[in-house]
């Protein structure tokens, strides 16, 4: 890694942690918001946070199939229309600068989503934006120091999967904190 931005500045990242407990104590549901955060993370090209959010779905029980298919999951009946709203919701939050967030988007998020819930969608999508932008920049490495990386985190309630957010302190939790 080439700066441990966790170490150097740790008040950002327990502002970030904090919006992650934030949010798993929100009505969306655990693999709602993993499912937005691995689809962002594929989007931003960050390792890190697609390794762990798609071992996050396997330990909430969501299949290999989706876990594989959220790629191309316009291309799939594999996602509810719930799901669906907030992959496109996803998608054009974290592209804002080219989407813009169109209206069409917007009004699909919003038949799906209270305004409280699409509110807590895009602090999500937000803040995994954030993370994937710190572990693509200081380039945060997939394996922990041992080469390999165990078992996903321990998720304490649904919506909760980011590191900090309700995880049982461990060595090995520790060592796949963003």
């Amino acid at each position: 890694m080439r700066i441990d931005y966790a170490d150097v500045a740790p008040e950002p990242i327990e502002r970030l942690r904090d919006l992650d407990r934030y949010l798993a104590g929100s009505t969306l549901n655990g693999p709602l918001l993993e499912l937005v955060r691995l689809r962002a993370s594929q989007i931003n090209g960050c390792a890190y946070c697609i390794d762990l959010h798609s071992r996050n779905l396997r330990s909430l029980g969501e299949s290999e199939r989706r876990v594989w298919a959220l790629q191309a999951w316009r291309e799939t009946d594999l996602f509810s229309e719930r799901e669906k709203a907030a992959l496109w919701w996803a998608e054009a939050v974290t592209e804002v600068g080219q989407s813009l967030v169109p209206d069409e988007v917007y009004r699909r998020a919003r038949a799906s989503f209270s305004e409280r819930e699409l509110v807590d969608l895009t602090w999500a999508i937000a803040a995994i934006n954030a993370w994937n932008r710190l572990s693509v920049a200081f380039r945060r490495e997939v394996e922990g120091r041992s080469g390999r990386m165990g078992p996903p985190p321990r998720i304490a309630g649904a919506g909760s999967s980011h590191p900090g957010a309700g995880l049982t302190s461990t060595t090995e939790d520790q060592e796949i904190l963003h």
